[in-house]
């Protein structure tokens, strides 16, 4: 199977400026051609799937990769959102939280997530290794939807 022969839009919904950092150096370290955007909230996520506020130039996004804790409008009720949404739907949502809880676990897909993956322990190494199964998975063996600006 081919890889991606484009560079990706990844957006990434997380409250902590260090799991941030820690993904920027992930996806450097694998190599990834991507760019990655970066959201605090779960409200800011929905105003740049919306292209709102200050989100107008916002690209619709490959990939998603959503915390579940985070303030103002956790990420259950992001990823609720996006999947009941016939323009966000198919955005793949990747859950990447600290939770192992079962419930998370089974409400995640519940709510149609497409991936839920832990992202601790925290080390570089090991966060390297869970951005390079997504990198493996998400844009080297599936065939993700079209972009388009719908």
């Amino acid at each position: 199977m081919e890889a991606v022969d484009r560079s990706l839009d990844i957006l990434l919904v997380e409250d902590n400026p260090g799991d941030m950092r820690l993904t920027q150096e992930a996806l450097k370290e694998c190599q990834i051609r991507c760019s990655l955007h970066w959201v605090q909230d779960g409200v800011a996520a929905m105003d740049f799937l919306h292209r709102r506020e200050a989100y107008t130039e916002a690209v619709r996004p490959d990939l998603v990769l959503l915390d579940l804790n985070l303030p103002r409008m956790d990420g259950r009720e992001v990823l609720a959102k996006i999947k009941s949404d016939p323009k966000l739907r198919r955005i793949p949502v990747v859950i990447l939280t600290t939770s192992k809880a079962e419930e998370d676990i089974m409400r995640s897909y519940d709510l149609h997530a497409n991936c839920y993956m832990t992202k601790y322990p925290v080390d570089l190494d090991s966060f390297i290794e869970v951005i390079r199964s997504i990198d493996r998975f998400w844009f080297s063996l599936v065939s993700l939807p079209p972009k388009s600006d719908a």
